[in-house]
């Protein structure tokens, strides 16, 4: 057994070897990406995916009775050293490599050691900060477990655990809401399809400031160029490359001075010239690929949509190929209306079921373990024979444990990829940055080791004991000292503040408390009223693009201004043709209306009309904060002000000027 249970945990590991590669090819350009970075990322990941399996070994080994074992066990001595490497690996890459690598390919500097130095500057100040906290822990630690080396051992581990896992509950408490809610909401098609077009004009506009923004760095680039054989003679070779990586066309780019580009060029304006031009290239990627990948949505849903009639269903690939499912040979195109239309809807909703009743249950568990183990439903579904002298975890609970941490793995990484507190960094197809790649390599190893943990205190102790290597190893030295054993039992118990925040949407109560335009932690399937324009704006933008890409043209991929006398104004007031440019070099669909035509053609009804039609989009942009509003509710109207009765003197009451909107409903001055 011990032989089969040993080629079983080989095939795992190699198999998610070949998983994390995947993974790497399918987000990285293997082919531009350093070597240093691809194995810097290849290790957290597999440390990853390789916990998730294992956690299940080490409980069916630590529970394996005098009569052998039901599941996959591992000796004791292995499972240790697996432990040992996992962890101060993952330690390691987390703490120092990674962050230094995320610096140092986000880094503008041109040789590789001005750039390794920039890293350890930057991470420097960093680790100071932690080292500062950390001396408050360590005093601690002394006076309640005595000055020796284990202690200190104990607080390196323990601050570690606890800072990742107050950031894993509070992520996995908001994917445990979000993941089953944005599951059901895509069962409905028409439902997504409306979500789309009102995600679509926020996109658009964020592809357009992302396009803008790297117009102007290469606008300075191209101002340095003209002094490369003059005062910046001695970075020739450096202005060369960020020449050759320029994407904008010399016709495209307006003729006008730059105040930003100084008279001197120093090495370090183009370190940062070169950080910035980075950053606009990566970020016009990003906001490109989430533009195609929405307006290929709703091409999906509105092809699955209207395929009720026809009963066929053909899907037209706008950006990119067909995808594995579509070459699946006996999906014609009415099987694949049916599978589309009638049977992915409610399969959807039985997987939106199943995660919601399995987000129940860790929550449920996470409040009651610390107190009563005994009423952990976790622990029923892992542990089937709690009496058994052959081992009370067997194969099927095995494979229970190792979905239970793959879930709350799941929701914790889909959290940090979808909340906007981490908005600097975005995994893109075949696109991502170095840095980007650094960054959700480190937490993904960061977060998964507190989670695993996490998981096992889940499970009923009086059963299993702790006689787990993973306790043996990293247990121990967390509940070394009294406060570090209370946080460990007590603490999940916060899971509550982002479970209750998500799922009562608290996050928009407090943007609409305060009249707060951001969103800052909130989910995108939770912003229903987001865009200047509404759906409508949202559906005239998709179909017109889908028209653009049908015809042959680049469509917003090709996003070129030509000639703008100055960075768009982006505000409340702001409408979107004033912001959107001329002359775009594009055949897309998206004609972009010029400010100057705008002006020059007057609005209906004069001067007088365009002011108040002017003052009334102004004021129809302002968000009344919900606490105003709730104050207006109580208030009451006096008589003069309700329209009720007549005017004491008898004259006619003056009206606001009318004026149509878009739809045809009259609106006043002050909006309806």
């Amino acid at each position: 057994m011990a032989l089969t249970s040993e080629l079983f945990s080989g095939l795992c590991l190699i198999t998610l070897a070949g998983i994390v590669l995947l993974l790497q090819r399918h987000y990285l350009p293997l082919r531009t990406t350093p070597e240093y970075l691809i194995v810097a990322t290849f290790f957290p990941l597999l440390i990853s995916c390789s916990i998730v399996i294992l956690v299940p070994i080490d409980l069916a080994s630590s529970a394996a009775g005098d009569d052998g074992s039901r599941g996959v066990v591992l000796h004791e001595r292995v499972l240790l050293v697996a432990w040992r490497v996992s962890y101060w690996l993952c330690f390691v890459l987390t703490w120092a490599v990674l962050p230094i690598l995320q610096s140092y390919s986000s880094s503008g500097h041109r040789s590789p050691r001005n750039r390794l130095m920039e890293a350890l500057r930057e991470n420097a100040r960093y680790q100071l900060m932690v080292l500062s906290v950390g001396l408050v822990g360590l005093i601690y630690v002394f006076i309640t477990s005595g000055v020796r080396l284990y202690s200190l051992k104990s607080l390196v581990m323990a601050l570690s655990y606890f800072y990742a896992l107050s950031i894993a509950i509070f992520l996995m408490g908001h994917g445990l809401v979000a993941v089953p809610r944005g599951v059901m909401r895509n069962a409905s098609v028409s439902g997504k399809l409306r979500r789309i077009q009102v995600h679509a004009p926020r996109a658009y506009d964020k592809l357009l400031d992302a396009t803008n923004n790297l117009e102007d760095v290469e606008v300075d680039i191209r101002e340095v160029m003209k002094r490369k054989h003059g005062s910046a003679r001695e970075f020739q070779d450096w202005i060369g490359e960020l020449g050759d990586m320029l994407q904008l066309p010399e016709s495209a780019i307006p003729v006008r001075s730059r105040a930003g580009v100084p008279l001197v060029i120093t090495e370090q304006y183009l370190a940062s010239l070169t950080q910035r031009f980075k950053i606009a290239t990566h970020k016009k990627a990003r906001f490109n690929s989430e533009w195609q990948a929405l307006v290929q949505s709703a091409a999906d849903a509105q092809a699955v949509l209207d395929s009720s009639r026809t009963k066929r269903l053909k899907f037209t690939r706008h950006f990119s190929g067909s995808s594995i499912f579509e070459r699946i040979p006996f999906l014609n195109a009415y099987t694949r209306h049916v599978l589309h239309y009638y049977v992915l809807p409610h399969f959807y909703r039985a997987i939106a079921a199943f995660l919601a009743l399995a987000s129940t249950c860790i929550v449920w568990s996470e409040l009651v373990h610390g107190f009563a183990p005994k009423l952990s439903l976790v622990s029923y579904t892992v542990i089937h024979h709690p009496y058994s002298t052959s081992g009370q975890v067997g194969l099927a609970g095995q494979v229970i444990a190792a979905g239970w941490i793959a879930y709350m793995c799941a929701c914790a990484y889909s959290s940090l990829t979808t909340v906007k507190v981490w908005g600097t960094h975005a995994l893109v197809k075949r696109m991502t940055s170095g840095s980007s790649a650094c960054f959700y390599a480190s937490y993904a190893a960061r977060l998964t080791v507190p989670l695993a943990y996490n998981f096992t205190g889940l499970l009923d102790k009086d059963v299993l004991g702790d006689e787990t290597v993973f306790y043996k190893f990293l247990g121990k030295l967390i509940s070394l000292t009294p406060l570090g054993e209370g946080l460990d039992g007590y603490f999940p118990v916060l899971i509550l503040l982002p479970v209750a925040a998500t799922g009562f949407g608290f996050y928009g109560w407090v943007k609409d408390m305060f009249g707060i335009s951001g969103n800052v932690m909130e989910d995108e399937d939770e912003d229903e009223d987001i865009g200047t324009g509404g759906w409508r704006e949202g559906r005239d933008l998709i179909e017109r693009e889908l028209l653009g890409a049908s015809g042959g043209s680049t469509g917003i991929r090709g996003l070129l201004p030509a000639t703008r006398a100055q960075p768009p104004a982006v505000g409340p007031g702001t409408s979107r043709t004033s912001r959107e440019q001329p002359g775009l070099g594009r055949t897309g669909p998206i004609r972009l209306t010029d400010d100057g035509e705008a002006d020059a053609a007057p609005p209906q009804g004069g001067f007088l009309g365009g002011f108040f039609h002017r003052v009334k989009n102004t004021l129809d942009t302002v968000e009344t904060p919900g606490w105003i509003e709730d104050l207006k509710e109580n208030v009451k109207r006096p008589k003069w002000m309700s329209g009720e009765g007549g005017s004491s003197s008898g004259a006619p009451r003056p009206r606001w000027p009318r004026f149509r909107d878009g739809d045809g409903e009259a609106s006043g001055l002050l909006g309806r």
